[in-house]
C-alpha cells in the first residue's frame, strides 16, 4: 500500500490491445471483428481496480456498483485501447469515476462508474450466508 490517499482528481490510464476473445461471439464470423460492449465494461472495471488497489489498506478491495457508459465507436481487433478512469467523488466508501475509452483513432466510450470499498474479511461471511439462504429456499 502506498502512503498516498485516494483523492478527487486521481486518474489512472492503461492501454490494451483488442483480441478476438474480446469480440461478440455471435459476430465472430464477420470479416472485421470489434470489441464487445461487455468487454469494454470489463476493461473499465479492471482499470479502476488496478488504479485504486495500491491506495487501499491491506484486506480491502473494491466492487463495482454502477456503470453508465455509452459505447460510441467500434474498435477492430488489433487496435490499442486507452482506458482512463478519473476519480470525481468520494462519499465514505463509494468512489465515483468519469471514464473514457479511446482507440488509436476515435473516442469509443465515455461515462461514469461507481465502486464501493469493501473489507475482504466481511465479504465471504455475507456470501456464505446468502448461499445458505438460497439453498434453504430451494429445499
Amino acid at each position: 500500500m502506498s502512503d498516498k490517499k485516494l483523492e478527487v482528481g486521481f486518474a489512472y490510464t492503461r492501454a490494451i490491445t483488442v483480441t478476438d476473445d474480446m469480440t461478440p461471439s455471435h459476430l465472430r464470423h464477420e470479416p472485421i471483428r470489434v470489441l464487445s460492449t461487455p468487454d469494454m465494461i470489463r476493461l473499465i472495471e479492471q482499470t479502476a481496480i488496478e488504479g485504486t488497489q495500491p491506495y487501499l489498506p491491506a484486506g480491502q478491495t473494491t466492487v463495482g456498483t454502477r456503470v453508465d457508459v455509452s459505447h460510441l465507436a467500434a474498435t477492430p481487433v488489433g487496435m490499442t485501447l486507452t482506458i482512463t478512469v478519473e476519480l470525481t467523488a468520494i462519499d465514505r466508501r463509494r468512489l465515483s469515476f468519469r471514464v473514457e475509452v479511446r482507440d488509436e483513432l476515435d473516442e469509443c466510450g465515455k461515462g461514469t462508474h461507481d465502486r464501493f470499498i469493501i473489507d475482504a474479511s466481511q465479504r465471504m461471511p455475507r456470501l456464505e450466508e446468502k448461499v445458505a439462504r438460497w439453498k434453504q429456499a430451494k429445499a
